[in-house]
């Protein structure tokens, strides 16, 4: 194990010299007033003794290529605007000049913006349902083949890993089919930074993956990890100066730095208890398991015929959950719940009667066809736009998406035509709002 900290060291060691600090930020090095526990002591600007997260050389890269180390992958890039300035650094690199992408329909809003930003066309590939659940499965290597030679131009291919659902695909197959069609693989693993600590890492083979580090691990809020194989780090650098801020956060960069030496440890030793905490919730409350596909262990899916009742009935307990919809409550478990949490999230699942419940079991509403794509997503995300009650958005091109949960897909992507079958579709699933944004004019 590597317990080098490169980048915290030299912040802290620079800091303890008492350096003048005729330079940003402006606090200096002072505590900042109402909120003293914030970190001024190593909150840097670039400095030769500080390193520059968008120059070769120095702390930042020394610790950076530690992470690499430890993920297996050619080089990393620290990223202080969360996962969506790693998906948009990633199809920069793999999708230049506008080429066409191929792109998994369980996509965070990053993708779509990503596409718009780089002007990139792009043809979806969809997911199976999984049986009696109305949450969608893993994305198949083999749709991803049918995908490559029905779009043989295609030079990149985008897949979500896990999905919110925690539902996980088969990235190291899905890279060699990839790869046997010369296209790159991006992988959005936002909700995946901890799946490596519990065993193989499930990313293996990708050309990129981006991981929120402040999802799943003990991270500030927008931290996360851009991993890439057979590109460099100036790639990388060159790539995300194109939608990073020039004055990224060396606390954050700190934090990244000095929690990678306790998760080679301790930390993921912790992270395999909680594992093993979340297999037995789930075999003691109705929920997705493994038996249904492949799952992260650290995330509880409940499967319940009211989940948004059961998310009140948590939250009136004090508990609040990731996210609820209609049949599901999901719930994101990590090394830092400890015992005391877990005896606590199963005391309030006992007194809402949900010990030994069977799942629910009915049908399930099909998700309709894909709709026209009439423009790509540049043209309908720049375009002039305008609100229309919901019952007359039928025949008009959206502007935004409408992804009811479950099963937290775009039902209707950016640049789409709205047509009555999707409409009623939503209406069925409950997910009626009142105007949606549309083209002013149709392309």
């Amino acid at each position: 194990m590597r317990s080098e900290t490169p980048l915290y060291t030299a912040l802290t060691g620079f800091a303890a010299r008492q350096p003048l600090r005729l330079h940003m930020p402006g606090h200096k090095g002072r505590p900042l007033p109402g909120l003293p526990g914030f970190p001024t002591e190593i909150d840097f600007t670039e400095l030769p003794p500080t390193g520059d997260l968008y120059q070769r050389g120095g702390p930042v890269e020394e610790a950076e290529k530690l992470w690499a180390e430890l993920w297996e992958a050619d080089c990393c890039l620290f990223l202080t605007g969360g996962s969506t300035q790693g998906i948009h650094t990633a199809l920069r690199c793999a999708a230049p000049g506008g080429r066409l992408v191929l792109a998994d329909r369980v996509s965070h809003r990053s993708i779509h913006t990503g596409l718009a930003l780089l002007g990139c066309p792009v043809a979806w590939m969809e997911r199976d349902a999984l049986p009696n659940d109305s949450a969608l499965g893993p994305l198949t290597p083999a749709r991803v083949e049918q995908a490559l030679a029905r779009w043989p131009r295609a030079r990149a291919v985008v897949v979500t890993s896990p999905t919110y659902y925690g539902v996980l695909s088969d990235i190291p197959a899905i890279a060699r089919v990839c790869h046997r069609h010369g296209a790159a693989l991006v992988v959005d693993g936002a909700h995946g930074a901890h799946l490596p600590l519990l065993g193989e890492n499930p990313y293996r083979g990708a050309d990129f993956t981006v991981v929120s580090a402040h999802k799943t691990l003990r991270a500030p809020g927008q931290t996360a990890l851009l991993f890439a194989n057979g590109r460099t780090l100036d790639e990388l650098q060159a790539a995300s100066m194109l939608f990073a801020t020039s004055s990224p956060s060396y606390v954050m960069m700190a934090a990244l730095d000095a929690l990678r030496p306790w998760y080679q440890g301790e930390g993921a030793v912790r992270y395999r208890a909680a594992a093993e905490q979340v297999a037995a919730l789930r075999r003691d409350y109705p929920a997705l398991t493994a038996a249904d596909c492949p799952l992260d262990p650290c995330r509880l899916t409940l499967c319940v015929p009211d989940g948004e009742g059961l998310n009140r009935g948590l939250m009136e307990r004090g508990i609040y959950p990731e996210m609820a919809d209609r049949s599901h409550v999901v719930s994101i478990l990590t090394e830092a719940d400890g015992a005391d949490v877990f005896a606590r999230f199963q005391a309030a699942l006992d007194a809402l009667g949900l010990r030994g419940q069977a799942r629910p079991d009915g049908p399930v509403p099909t998700l309709p066809p894909l709709p026209e794509q009439v423009c790509p997503p540049r043209a309908a995300l720049l375009a002039p736009t305008e609100s229309v009650p919901w019952e007359a958005s039928a025949g008009r091109v959206a502007a935004e998406q409408l992804a009811p949960y479950p099963p937290g897909v775009p039902v209707v992507a950016p640049g789409e035509r709205i047509s009555k079958k999707v409409l009623a579709y939503l209406e069925e699933m409950g997910y009626n709002k009142e105007c949606i944004s549309v083209l002013q004019e149709t392309p």
